[in-house]
């Protein structure tokens, strides 16, 4: 049986196309909401060549077909759908089921949003382990070559390659945020770019101060979102709800015209005028913030700054730090911060735990290459596909950075540089800190990684994330 009859039969045994409110899939499986739920037949789907098993959960008939053949069978049933998987035609327009309480609906959108994106970021993190090591004059010149040696074609080429996914982020998240909501995916994608768009000025270089933010009406500051993951998620989420609203209120004769126009006008407004201030303020409180916390004595810093940092990210937050980190370096010539923030590789050992521990190869298939991107440096596969979704892991990541940034503090490490953290961090301490550095992350990553083994990880919660 190939894909395609696989993909027929089982439309044909949920009861026929009429009778799917809608079809998605996530990494295993193909996930469909069914308007009768008798009409379906689970014994004979689970008896189809290469389906792995069945079950219903939260109004979802979802079938387990494995990683890889679930994106092409879902392929295959979305042509049989006419195009219309997500949302069938005839069910168009129906508002969102709530299923479950509002925690297991926010984590089940939030999965949503953020699994089928986890692909590009864990390949951006390889990526950006290779270019450390290519551009670094200590190890290239182990093979009597330097920094300076490299073509500039080719360090140009590995910059698109480490640098694409997170400087349009946001346009990732609004696609998927739309898509969940049942919005257009393209207008996502639109209103991703208009955040990162080149007019505006780059978020990092206003949270290093070399540029200033547009200010509007004398009191608004207004910048792009590059790297930013909640101020794009929420912009998705007012998008995906404007555009649906506009539907409702605009005559069918003017639709195509004025939804799209409504859509991207009211979602843009929001997002630079309403949601940017917000969080500009946000950024400033942080900036604050951490500068009391680093003047605190006894290593009490250290472990505050450990331990929350990485929320830092998850807020959109994170760029007013590249100000204090360059004016660190600037004045004294090192980085404070960077070795107080040892939360990444506190990220792989909570991620790497829940993968050896967990029984679901779903689970696993996410979790370990996860790990391996956080001890690279990119924590969002570990974040929002595995520690955030399951809790109780991310608290013990959060425990692992604390207890690494105390130890970071108390043996006063100091950074030659910033941007690199986990496995290639260890370019920044290329003297005789490194073994103190290493000493500290394998501390983080232990200290998380028996946490979440021994008690932040049991099999309630794989079944709630399984299930979700």
């Amino acid at each position: 049986m190939n894909n395609q009859e696989l993909a027929r039969e089982i439309i044909k045994l949920v009861g026929g196309k009429e009778n799917i409110e809608s079809m998605t899939h996530c990494a295993t499986r193909l996930r469909i909401e069914v308007i009768d739920k008798e009409k379906i037949n689970k014994e004979q789907t689970e008896e189809l060549d290469k389906v792995k098993g069945t079950f219903f959960n939260s109004g979802q008939f979802q079938v387990i077909l494995g990683t890889g053949l679930v994106n092409k069978v879902y392929a295959e049933a979305d042509k049989l759908m006419d195009g219309n998987s997500e949302s069938s035609k005839s069910n168009q327009n129906k508002p969102r089921k709530k299923r479950g309480n509002a925690f297991q609906r926010g984590i089940r959108i939030f999965g949503d949003v953020f699994v089928p994106i986890i692909p590009a970021l864990v390949a951006t993190g390889l990526f950006m382990g290779l270019r450390s090591l290519l551009i670094q004059d200590d190890i290239l010149g182990l093979i009597g070559l330097s920094a300076d040696s490299i073509p500039e074609q080719l360090l140009t080429f590995t910059q698109v390659l480490t640098d694409t996914a997170f400087a349009f982020l946001p346009v990732l998240i609004c696609w998927s945020t739309f898509r969940v909501f049942g919005g257009s995916p393209v207008l996502g994608i639109v209103i991703g770019l208009m955040l990162v768009n080149p007019a505006l000025p780059n978020a990092y270089e206003v949270g290093a101060g070399s540029v200033d933010p547009l200010v509007f009406f004398n009191f608004i500051n207004v910048s792009g979102y590059q790297g930013s993951v909640l101020p794009a998620l929420i912009a998705g989420i007012l998008g995906a709800k404007l555009e649906k609203f506009y539907r409702t209120k605009v005559p069918n004769a003017l639709d195509l015209i004025l939804v799209p126009f409504l859509t991207l006008l009211s979602a843009i407004v929001i997002a630079l005028f309403i949601i940017g201030p917000i969080f500009h303020g946000l950024e400033l409180l942080v900036l604050q913030g951490v500068t009391f916390i680093l003047e605190l004595p006894f290593g009490i810093g250290g472990l505050i700054y450990g331990s929350f940092s990485q929320l830092l990210g998850i807020f959109g937050v994170h760029h007013i730090i590249s100000f204090l980190e360059i004016n660190m370096l600037t004045q004294t010539g090192w980085n404070l911060l960077n070795p107080i923030a040892p939360g990444n590789v506190a990220q792989a050992g909570a991620v790497l735990a829940v993968a050896i521990k967990a029984r679901s190869q779903k689970l696993k298939q996410i979790a370990y290459p996860s790990s391996l991107s956080a001890a690279l440096g990119i924590t969002e596969p570990a974040y929002f596909g595995v520690t955030l979704p399951l809790v109780k892991p991310f608290i013990m990541a959060m425990i692992g950075g604390g207890v690494g940034g105390f130890l970071a503090s108390i043996f006063h490490l100091k950074a030659t540089g910033m941007a690199l953290t986990g496995i290639p961090g260890m370019l920044l301490y290329l003297n005789e800190q490194l073994p103190l550095y290493i000493l500290v992350n394998a501390v983080s990553f232990s200290v998380a990684f028996i946490l979440t083994y021994t008690i932040g990880f049991n099999k309630s919660l794989e079944d709630q994330y399984i299930n979700r």
